[in-house]
């Protein structure tokens, strides 16, 4: 029996524009970000999902709305799809954190994940868990998951049997509202897309 569970990043917010981490501050999306909501509404129409979950941080929310609305589902609200902490990194850049944090967190950014953080770790444990739990619980069916892009790569990688400390580095970019779809079969589970655009098309669905 196979099983579709789609990722999709929530929409852009300033935090993201202006390239800052947001993690744990709780942002709503920009007018881009709303556009973008609009425009996964219009393929999930197309893919049909039997559930909806999402993060119940304000930006996932708002990026899942729409499509509650034209599909008249509910979405299941669960913490453990929240965002990474960033600690100290919480509303900057890269660029203004101190060289040696910067230097130590890109070389390995779990080991040195950001002072005052969330381990990555910890982080990948709650959403692999929160995975294979909707996945189980919607047995052959297609499930939409709104979430965010570290967190989302994580999850890559711990499905993927792939070092956590190579997320940035293997999974460098997950565009504002684009899409990561697993297949799971036969207890298997297998990566069909990563960082697709969220268009209605036969081949995305």
């Amino acid at each position: 029996m196979r099983t579709i569970v789609v990722l999709a990043r929530h929409g852009r917010t300033d935090y993201h524009h202006g390239n800052r981490y947001a993690g744990s501050t709780d942002l709503p999306i920009d007018e881009v970000g709303l556009e973008q909501a609009e425009r996964l509404k219009d393929w999930a129409e197309g893919f049909a999902p039997d559930a909806l979950w999402s993060s119940p941080m304000l930006r996932a929310r708002q990026t899942v709305a729409p499509v509650a609305e034209a599909l008249g589902l509910q979405p299941v609200l669960d913490d453990r799809l929240r965002e990474v902490d960033f600690g100290s990194a919480e509303g900057r850049r890269l660029s203004e954190l101190p060289p040696d944090v910067v230097r130590a967190f890109e070389l390995d950014p779990v080991r040195a994940h950001l002072p005052g953080g969330e381990d990555p770790v910890v982080a990948a444990d709650r959403v692999y868990e929160a995975f294979h739990q909707l996945a189980r619980q919607h047995e052959g069916q297609k499930v939409l998951v709104v979430a965010h892009n570290t967190l989302i790569r994580l999850l890559v990688c711990r499905v993927l049997g792939l070092e956590l400390r190579e997320y940035r580095r293997l999974l460098p970019t997950l565009d504002p509202a684009a899409l990561v779809r697993f297949r799971r079969q036969d207890g298997t589970v297998g990566l069909e897309a990563y960082n697709t655009p969220a268009v209605r098309m036969e081949t995305l669905v």
